[in-house]
């Protein structure tokens, strides 16, 4: 499994009110880190301090300390996600001239 980080504490925030771990108070971390890797739709997370991952690398993160289904996590989480083209799913309907729907008025 391949590890990634965030650093955002407002990115971190979001991600524990998700995913409602009441195991993890991140007031304990001067600088979190929230490590997280995805494999056959669950999350394997964990939080180190920046200075430890800075230190040794993310390479060498090999362990995570808790697990939840990726359905529960945000969207920003899944990999397959991050290639996802916001214009992928554009319909021809989005330009559709509104126009020639307009009141007709009753007599």
């Amino acid at each position: 499994m391949t590890f990634r980080q965030q650093t955002d504490l407002r990115k971190i925030k979001e991600f524990l009110d998700m995913v409602d771990n009441v195991k993890v108070d991140i007031r304990r971390f001067k600088d979190p880190v929230l490590v997280w890797a995805v494999k056959d739709g669950t999350a394997y997370y964990s939080f180190w301090e920046q200075d430890i991952i800075s230190r040794f690398g993310l390479e060498n993160v090999d362990g995570w300390d808790f697990e939840e289904d990726i359905l529960f996590c945000p969207d920003w989480v899944d990999e397959a996600l991050d290639e996802w083209d916001e214009d992928a799913d554009d319909d021809d309907d989005d330009n559709l001239d509104l126009s020639v729907f307009r009141k007709i008025d009753k007599e």
